[in-house]
């Protein structure tokens, strides 16, 4: 049966969010798009173009609050993923994108909007506190497709979660002088009542977030009841600093996830995974009710200096923020301009302005009436542009990971060193990390880079540029920590994207591990020290190319006992075969295979046991 409006329920209706939201997600991810540009479209085409979905007529009053209360999920796990460890280099340039550059924005665009938009200066106060936001449900979506280096990436994720409430906060105390003069009650009182809320909102974040911690720590939460009960209090601090200052409670709540994140809970990380996950969902979700709710009638209010307040937002508002705020820092003038440049607007501002311009109206100010139509304008043009641009921007500038995303390797050895270095040698990008600074010697005297230290510690994910990676090998002589790390790295990677070495008695029932557990194996099933033995005999590894006329076949035919360790088509990332993988070979494709020495090598490999005086000494020693 066609959906039609007078076929959606209230459940058909969520249900079609969900659909919507989540296949633009997934369809933006095989097609490599922006997935914002894809849920925007997604939501228009489903709203005002064929009609078939309406907000308004499916949830009634409860559209407002859900939006409200998705948001307010959305700005908690933004909190929780703020670390102070996490900025290391990046702080500086925070701190002044947030002290400075949160009130000078706050003028800037107040300006822009009087004399480029030709609102008036009621109104232009009032939204151009909103214009601080920078948006974090769009910032996350745009890093994660544009892979950019780590500094400038935190920067902008920094400035959009704590921008966020401080923009909704100062059209609040814009909003509350309007009320008065409007009104001519005391200005005083209602400047001291927004201050007030404003700190109890503060007061009740933090109280909330170490509450949360010390009964976490304490046991006086049971694991199973750990999600539900900070969902609770989550909204228990929303709901009662949102009824004390409307809006306030955003920042009650990105407070208190700043808070539970430098806590260094043991049991963070997996919080912090079920917020992410929930996050998705609320993010697609209110991107397609934001949307399908467009009213063109509205749009068509706006004339020609709305284009021109986009231009001027994109163009010199956002710019002159960020270039004067950032002002004697020592953030390089390639991530000064790459930030200037991204400045996305989501779903705060278009909530937040359509709240506002109601409100403006019922005050009796006319143009409040243009704020929710310009906030959306500035929403869809800021997303599409920045969703198709940061990227190329950010490989402009050189502030992106490799073209081609390579391999992260855990463990040096004699097989992963050379392993490294052959991907090295042919410009794949490659990291070799192990706490055994020895260990990393022949893989340096290569020219591999690599990293001495726990990949799993706290360090390594501060210092690391991770996005140059798409793959993992954990290939220690250790079996427990090689699936320890697969199993950790793996939310990061992605399962499909884990592998590590063949376990030694992972073929006998007691020892065999659960599928939740570890990652893939490769190279045939070969354990530590069977690569090793087979590296000591004198075999290698090696690149081949295929082409029209070399095919896999042939390769085959010709190197019958070579094993097949990746692969990579031309434009494409590599990819790491899986034990059992029946590869198809075309054109274009180069293999990554450990092959048995030639006979040259051979003869070279016999001469130098024949001088060694204890050829076992050489050999590797068992796992």
């Amino acid at each position: 049966m066609a959906i039609t409006p007078e076929t959606l329920t209230p459940v058909a209706a969520f249900a079609l969010v969900g659909v919507l939201g989540v296949g633009a997600q997934l369809l933006a991810w095989r097609l490599r798009m922006p997935a914002i540009v894809l849920m925007l479209a997604a939501g228009i085409i489903a709203g005002p173009v064929t009609g078939i979905f309406d907000p308004v007529r499916e949830f009634g009053a409860l559209r407002e609050p859900m939006i409200a209360i998705a948001v307010a999920i959305i700005l908690f796990e933004g909190g929780l993923t703020l670390n102070r460890k996490s900025l290391q280099d990046a702080a500086v340039g925070v701190r002044r994108l947030v002290v400075i550059g949160a009130p000078l924005g706050w003028l800037l665009s107040t300006l822009t909007l009087h004399f480029v938009a030709g609102l008036g200066l009621e109104t232009s106060a009032v939204f151009g506190g909103i214009l601080i936001v920078t948006g974090p449900t769009v910032i996350a979506p745009l890093l994660r497709a544009a892979r950019l280096s780590r500094r400038p990436a935190q920067i902008l994720q920094w400035e959009a979660i704590v921008n966020d409430p401080i923009g909704a906060l100062a059209a609040v105390l814009a909003f509350e002088v309007v009320g008065v003069l409007r009104a001519s009650h005391n200005l005083s009182t209602a400047i001291g009542e927004t201050v007030v809320g404003i700190g109890f909102a503060v007061v009740v974040g933090i109280a909330a977030g170490y509450g949360l911690v010390r009964a976490f720590q304490r046991g006086l939460v049971p694991e199973f009841m750990k999600v539900p009960v900070l969902f609770t209090v989550l909204l228990a601090v929303f709901a009662l600093t949102d009824n004390t200052l409307h809006e306030s409670g955003l920042l009650a709540v990105t407070v208190m996830g700043i808070v539970i994140a430098n806590s260094e809970l043991p049991s963070f990380e997996e919080l912090r995974r079920f917020k992410e996950h929930a996050t998705i969902l609320l993010v697609s979700g209110v991107f397609i009710i934001l949307a399908a709710g467009l009213n063109f009638a509205e749009l068509s209010a706006l004339n020609w200096r709305a284009a021109l307040f986009v231009g001027a937002v994109m163009l010199i508002t956002r710019p002159a923020t960020v270039f004067l705020s950032l002002i004697g820092t020592s953030v390089p003038w390639r991530e000064r301009v790459l930030v200037a440049f991204t400045g996305p607007r989501g779903v705060v501002l278009v909530a937040v302005a359509g709240l506002f311009g109601e409100r403006l109206v019922s005050l009796g100010v006319s143009d409040g009436a243009l704020v929710a139509p310009l906030a959306f304008v500035l929403v869809a043009v800021t997303v599409v542009v920045h969703g198709f641009a940061l990227r190329p921007l950010a490989v402009l500038l050189g502030l992106t990971g490799a073209k081609t995303p390579g391999m992260l390797i855990v463990g040096a050895s004699r097989f992963t060193t050379a392993l490294g270095a052959t991907l090295h040698e042919n410009e794949i990008p490659v990291l070799i990390a192990d706490p055994n600074h020895g260990k990393l010697r022949a893989a340096r005297r290569q020219g591999v880079p690599t990293y001495y230290g726990d990949i799993l510690a706290e360090a390594a994910e501060h210092r690391l540029d991770l996005v140059s990676y798409a793959t993992l090998l954990a290939g220690t002589d250790n079996d427990a920590y090689n699936t320890l790390v697969a199993t950790d790295l793996a939310h990061q990677f992605g399962r499909d994207a884990v592998f590590q070495l063949a376990r030694d008695k992972d073929n006998k029932t007691r020892h065999a591990l659960p599928a939740t557990l570890g990652g893939r194996a490769m190279v045939a099933d070969m354990t530590y020290g069977m690569l090793e033995q087979k590296m000591y005999e004198g075999w290698a590894v090696r690149i081949s190319r295929l082409t029209d006329e070399y095919l896999l076949e042939d390769w085959r035919a010709q190197n019958p006992d070579s094993m097949l360790v990746a692969a990579q088509r031309k434009g494409e990332d590599l990819r790491i075969l899986h034990t059992g993988e029946n590869l198809k070979g075309t054109e274009d494709m180069q293999l990554i295979h450990l092959s048995p020495p030639r006979a040259d090598a051979e003869a070279k490999v016999n001469a130098q046991r024949a001088l060694t005086d204890d050829p076992a000494k050489e050999g590797p020693s068992a796992s």
